[in-house]
């Protein structure tokens, strides 16, 4: 970047914290963004003269609102919920709804921002979204999740619809939320639509969806080894997280020929040096997905359980961070490259510091942004709406085999934006660029609205 692009990204940037103060999380990935964007944003004069950078980087509208629901024991309790409609210049909004206790309007603005370029890439017609509450789910019963489930679709389903806002799941919103979520709202409007995705198959979900997100990553994975003369199999992947994203993704790697060598929740990481068995696997899925239990809880020939660790400074030949935001700083990527990392596949949303992509960057690592590589959650939620508004079903290999040729048109778009000059790919430029360009064309194209 030169001293003039640098210094109109400091512009913008200054400009956009005193309008977000107190956003991190909003403004990490805006500057992400933007430090892709820049020099081709300042070489295209319509988009600087209809200052395209400065509105696609504001929501249309935040939406906020109070849910009160009632425990088992009869006391009433308040939380906070949120659903930023961010960017809905390719299609209706899209994106998950997230329950957590972290949960803000700077977390969720940032997810949402993601997503606009997210769903760009997929080549699918769909805005940028999210949502979600403060609510922590853990802990609760069925009958507590369902009654607040129900009380916050009483606010939400005025603002959402299978052609205004397309909501999905996240993390602590899995099938059991969205199928409360989903009756509430057949309740109150009194008609079956296609206003959320990731429903149960029974009644209008899509197959492989649960799966995608992580089976996509590693499709993704598989296209960048690939691109650069390399393969999965037989490749240690250190995997972190033990959700959704992060089992399936697991799974699919096994089914690859490559070794997952960790796993990890909040509690601490499972070390397995040869690698996961696919009945290690589904004993670990059991867990996770059955009981909602602890890695502490499993034990199993060649699994090491170390509490309170994440697994960066295992050796390992991939790394792919499916937990939250921002796991990988600066210094676990320095041990990750010191360890001989050849690359990092994001099945989490920015899981990485600034610091820890210039790490990657100057030491040319490959390294794919979970804008592009976890893509597949929301290609097959797409998809899922097609299914709904056609009225009909599509089986797991057809939706399968949909899924590897987005993830495959995704890496090639990556490619054609972000190729350097030694042969290397720059998937975040690739990506940010190529997931910029197509919302830019068509915001220019509806004037100043």
């Amino acid at each position: 970047m030169t001293d003039a692009e640098a210094k109109e990204l400091e512009t913008f940037m200054n400009g956009l914290e005193k309008r977000n103060e107190y956003e991190a999380e909003f403004l990490q990935a805006v500057e992400e963004v933007a430090t892709s964007i820049m020099p081709w944003y300042l070489q295209h004069d319509r988009y600087r003269d209809a200052q395209i950078l400065e509105r696609i980087t504001e929501p249309d509208r935040i939406i906020i609102f109070r849910v009160t629901w009632e425990t088992d024991k009869g006391e009433i309790r308040a939380n906070r919920a949120w659903r930023v409609q961010f960017n809905h210049a390719l299609g209706p909004y899209k994106g998950g709804l997230r329950f957590h206790p972290s949960v803000n309007q700077s977390i969720l603005k940032f997810l949402g921002f993601e997503q606009i370029f997210k769903n760009s890439l997929t080549g699918l017609p769909m805005g940028g979204a999210k949502g979600g509450s403060n609510f922590n789910p853990k802990g609760k019963s069925d009958r507590e999740v369902m009654r607040f489930c129900h009380s916050m679709m009483t606010e939400l389903h005025r603002h959402i619809g299978e052609d205004i806002d397309v909501p999905a799941g996240d993390i602590g919103v899995g099938s059991r939320e969205i199928s409360y979520l989903f009756g509430q709202y057949m309740r109150l409007e009194n008609r079956w639509s296609g206003v959320l995705t990731g429903k149960g198959q029974s009644f209008g979900g899509s197959a492989v969806r649960t799966e995608a997100t992580g089976w996509g990553c590693v499709y993704f994975c598989e296209r960048m080894l690939n691109h650069h003369s390399e393969c999965l199999s037989d490749k240690r992947v250190s995997v972190s997280g033990s959700g959704n994203v992060a089992l399936y993704a697991a799974q699919k790697l096994i089914e690859k020929g490559a070794k997952v060598i960790t796993l990890s929740d909040s509690s601490g990481m499972i070390y397995i040096k040869d690698g996961l068995s696919m009945e290690q696997w589904e004993d670990i899925r059991d867990l996770k997905e059955g009981s909602r239990g602890r890695l502490s809880e499993y034990e199993s020939t060649g699994i090491e359980y170390h509490d309170g660790k994440e697994p960066w400074d295992i050796p390992c030949d991939i790394a792919m961070p499916c937990a939250t935001q921002n796991e990988i700083d600066r210094e676990e990527a320095e041990a990750l490259v010191k360890n001989g990392v050849l690359a990092v596949c994001e099945g989490a949303n920015m899981p990485t510091t600034v610091g820890a992509i210039e790490v990657f960057k100057e030491n040319y690592i490959l390294h794919a942004p979970g804008k592009a590589s976890n893509a597949g959650g929301v290609a097959v939620s797409g998809l899922e709406q097609s299914q709904n508004a056609m009225r009909i079903s599509w089986d797991r290999e057809e939706v399968d085999s949909r899924l590897q040729e987005i993830m495959k048109r995704i890496h090639q778009r990556c490619v054609d934006e972000g190729q350097t000059s030694n042969s290397h790919v720059d998937y975040i430029d690739g990506s940010n660029i190529g997931g910029f360009k197509k919302v830019a064309e068509a915001m220019l194209s509806y004037g100043a609205v």
